[in-house]
């Protein structure tokens, strides 16, 4: 599932190419038909993530009040983006061997890298015809005419008169108005990316919500009402470089604690949508950084890396279960 680095960087994706511009929204596989027709012909006003859930905003008259399109791509889902497609400045491009930069969650791929293919939005460089998917991994294809039919089941294509969006396999796919957009906000914790809050209000509401728990903090970090966009890699590395044990209580973790776990996530999520990768050791330069884009083994403290001896102190790796998702760490940095 794709963590929220990568979300806001679909978001991005939109407002570089759809915001601004009316859109043809339509149901090809006709699962989505009727909160398709309600967007067809308005304008696409807004593009937003907050954790793992996109909000586009559709533009409203008096008798059509403004409307969101809420998608949160769950483990299958994906868009597939085609036309004439830019790329939003602030996205830094990650350059891969072959000379095509890629992105993502968890790695590249090409020659002599470890196969987790996450292409970079902004391979494509300036505006012409190309093909690029954008979910948990990111692929470039070469151009094609625009715009190409739809393939396989979307549920819904979002298309202006340069660019088109296809939905594919999503978890959530509905259409809001501005109040249950607002009450969503709430039911999810804070992300640091989103513009629905200050930073200040943010960390204080994060602090709140895990001190007040007697959960582990290893659960809380995943958990969605406590803190947005975090996902199982994420969640082993801000623990790893905080030398905080995933099995103590969030209640038992002091404020200066839980105000550091936050404030790293503040720092390893913009590094993640700004180059496409959780790149989540400190001081990579050179050739190590470059080894570092290139394979996810020379990326991370403790993920993936099981039964290896610890970077810091020695220690075998430790791989556990908890809530049903793999957990890594180290019982010797991390006591």
């Amino acid at each position: 599932m794709p963590e929220g680095h990568s979300v806001h960087r679909i978001a991005r994706q939109f407002a570089a190419n759809f915001v601004g511009s009316t859109a043809a929204v339509t149901s090809p596989q006709g699962r989505f038909e009727v909160g398709a027709a309600e967007l067809d012909g308005r304008e696409v006003t807004s593009s937003e993530a907050i954790g793992k859930h996109l909000l586009l905003g559709f533009d409203g008259t008096p008798r059509q009040p403004e409307r969101v399109l809420h998608v949160h791509l769950g483990i299958y889902g994906a868009w597939d983006f085609a036309g004439a497609i830019s790329v939003d400045p602030t996205i830094l491009a990650s350059r891969a061997a072959l000379g095509a930069a890629r992105m993502g969650q968890t790695g590249m791929r090409g020659a002599g890298t470890d196969g987790e293919n996450e292409e970079s939005i902004a391979s494509i460089g300036a505006p012409r015809l190309a093909r690029l998917r954008a979910g948990e991994h990111e692929t470039l294809s070469e151009p094609v005419e625009f715009p190409p039919e739809p393939v396989g089941q979307v549920r819904v294509r979002i298309l202006t008169e340069t660019a088109v969006a296809d939905l594919r396999g999503p978890t959530v796919c509905e259409v809001l108005d501005r109040t249950q957009v607002r009450a969503l906000a709430q039911r999810l914790g804070p992300d640091p990316e989103a513009p629905t809050e200050s930073r200040a209000k943010a960390e204080a509401r994060f602090v709140e919500r895990a001190s007040r728990s007697n959960q582990a903090i290893g659960q809380l970090l995943m958990d969605q009402s406590v803190v947005a966009g975090i996902g199982n890699v994420y969640r082993a590395e801000l623990l790893f470089r905080a030398r905080i044990d995933p099995h103590r209580p969030g209640s038992r973790l002091t404020s200066d604690e839980l105000r550091g776990l936050w404030r790293d996530w503040v720092k390893l999520l913009r590094i993640g949508v700004e180059t496409g990768q959780m790149l989540t050791i400190d001081g990579l330069r050179g050739a190590k950084r470059a080894a570092a884009l290139a394979n996810r083994a020379d990326r991370h403290w403790v993920y993936k890396r099981e039964g290896l001896p610890c970077r810091r102190c020695g220690t075998p790796i430790a791989l556990e279960t908890m809530q049903g998702r793999k957990l890594y760490w180290c019982p010797g940095c991390q006591l």
